[in-house]
């Protein structure tokens, strides 16, 4: 697609893909409107872009709130006055043990991966039924196509976020909307840097983002890279279930202690 003149609202801006992304549109012409939780990033990106000639604005909120992430999306529509790209961007996980977790920690990155999107992304979709078109990405996770160790949490609600865009994928087709769900492996950012969990073939986010350009170009529904692993994610999910798990579970650390009697 292209991305002069449009306006290109990028959920999770501040850091990581997101951030790369934002550059990267706002030098194609894009009109950026970056939205995250910590203001200051935010300043500093849009700052950056500006002196690059690129167009920015900023819409600091915690998606987590409803109320926040429709006001962020009103000051988008009163500032642009339509939203021609969504990209939800948020969310993400170190590696965590759910033998080490109550249900509250479990519900938290529920709320942080699954949460914000919806809180944003239901929004924005009025304004684009109010357009008739409009395109959403969704950077989900192939670990939302398989329940992966140290990611259980992160893994439901990426592949609770992947149902969820299949079906709007056919329930507002009719006005014009197209959604891009991208499945990408492990990405090096600053949040995953030494948090313990294996990432084989891992890439960086300069190298993220040129995938998601390109699913984005090539009118993908489905998007999953890098092509190695996303394979074996496919395979995984066509072997019988006791296989995998025996697999699976060679990744899966001992516990140093019992667990606290009830």
């Amino acid at each position: 697609m292209e991305y002069k003149d449009k306006v290109v609202m990028i959920v999770g801006a501040s850091s990581g893909i997101g951030r790369t992304l934002a550059l990267r549109l706002a030098g194609r012409g894009a009109q950026v409107v970056a939205m995250a939780r910590r203001e200051d990033k935010l300043k500093h990106l849009r700052d950056q872009i500006t002196a690059q000639g690129g167009c920015c604005s900023i819409q600091a909120a915690d998606a987590q709130d409803p109320a926040a992430a429709l006001r962020a999306v009103h000051g988008v529509v009163a500032e642009h006055g339509r939203i021609d790209l969504l990209i939800l961007n948020a969310g993400g996980a170190p590696a965590i043990d759910m033998r080490c977790m109550d249900a509250t920690d479990v519900l938290a990155y529920m709320r942080s991966n699954y949460d914000v999107a919806v809180n944003v992304l239901f929004p924005v979709l009025n304004v684009m039924r109010g357009q008739r078109s409009g395109v959403v990405a969704v950077t989900n996770s192939l670990a939302g196509l398989l329940g992966v160790p140290l990611q259980g949490p992160y893994s439901a609600a990426k592949g609770a976020l992947k149902l969820l865009i299949d079906t709007c994928r056919v329930e507002f087709a009719e006005f014009g909307i197209r959604f891009v769900s991208v499945y990408p492996g492990f990405i090096s950012t600053q949040a995953t840097a030494g948090d313990g969990m294996p990432a084989p073939l891992q890439m960086s986010e300069d190298r993220a983002v040129d995938h998601l350009l390109r699913a984005l170009r090539g009118r993908y529904m489905d998007y999953a890279f890098p092509w190695p692993m996303a394979a074996l994610v496919r395979l995984a999910n066509m072997l019988p279930k006791r296989l995998v798990v025996r697999i699976l579970r060679r990744d899966v650390p001992k516990l140093s202690s019992e667990p606290q009697s009830w």
